[in-house]
């Protein structure tokens, strides 16, 4: 998630922990796991079934 972005196709609006921002789904394949430490929280159903309806499309052939 970041809140120093600006919508677009593959940008899911996400209000999380008093902040609002986006998740960059196009960003998804630079995650590092070693910076993936804990758990901060979950996002609602809605934004998840959003996440992965657009990943499909992000990926489809």
């Amino acid at each position: 998630m970041t809140s120093g972005s600006r919508p677009a196709g593959f940008r899911i609006p996400v209000h999380f922990r008093g902040t609002r921002g986006f998740i960059l789904l196009e960003q998804s394949r630079v995650l590092d796991k070693r910076r993936l430490v804990r758990k901060l929280g979950t996002v609602p159903d809605r934004v998840l079934s959003l996440v992965l309806k657009t990943l499909r499309e992000f990926y489809e052939e």
